[in-house]
């Protein structure tokens, strides 16, 4: 099978005062992160985004880029679907979700793998969230979604198809949306490395 990946990096950063993809991590940009954990699993892979500096960054490592000024969710997410053509799944991968691991993305590729039919969301203790992997049959709907809206219309509205797969911690979901985020999300990298 042929994997897309489209990386989700269009968020404004209102709750975070600014583009957080950018904000340093480890000694390198959030985002960078989530790049390196999709790197060599994908037939396709593109990063949307309506930030330069997101843009600048993915030039000089040369991942392909959308650099859009379009206002809403749906809007992204059909951008980045024009770039899946020969695609049989679209992985949605949040730029904001620095510690999801290749592990994680692999596990969510095999699902697909063994069962094409289905939508596949990674989760912890039950609780499914993002990364999503979206089968062709769903490609229609979510190149047409309603105004301001996500994949997660199309999970929701086919639930008696979803499938998850179990991420090895809590972490690996965490998204950094505020400042205070970032901070406890250093805090627990400081903690794992003593």
């Amino acid at each position: 099978m042929n994997h897309g990946c489209i990386i989700m990096a269009s968020g404004l950063g209102t709750r975070f005062g600014g583009n957080k993809l950018m904000t340093e991590l480890c000694g390198v940009p959030l985002i960078q992160h989530v790049l390196r954990a999709t790197d060599d699993l994908f037939a396709r892979r593109v990063v949307v985004t309506r930030h330069s500096d997101v843009a600048h960054l993915c030039d000089e490592l040369g991942i392909e880029v959308i650099l859009h000024s379009e206002p809403r969710r749906n809007d992204t997410v059909r951008l980045g679907m024009e770039k899946m053509t020969g695609c049989d799944t679209v992985m949605f991968v949040q730029g904001d979700q620095p510690l999801i691991g290749a592990n994680s993305l692999t596990s969510l590729l095999r699902g697909a793998e063994r069962c094409p039919a289905c939508i596949w969301r990674a989760s912890f203790e039950g609780t499914p969230g993002a990364p999503v992997l979206f089968p062709a049959w769903t490609f229609d709907e979510l190149r047409s979604l309603p105004p301001g809206k996500g994949g997660g219309v199309v999970a929701k509205a086919h639930k008696e198809r979803v499938r998850t797969v179990e991420v090895s911690s809590k972490w690996e979901l965490f998204d950094v949306d505020t400042p205070d985020d970032l901070r406890i999300l250093q805090e627990h990298l400081a903690s794992e490395i003593r």
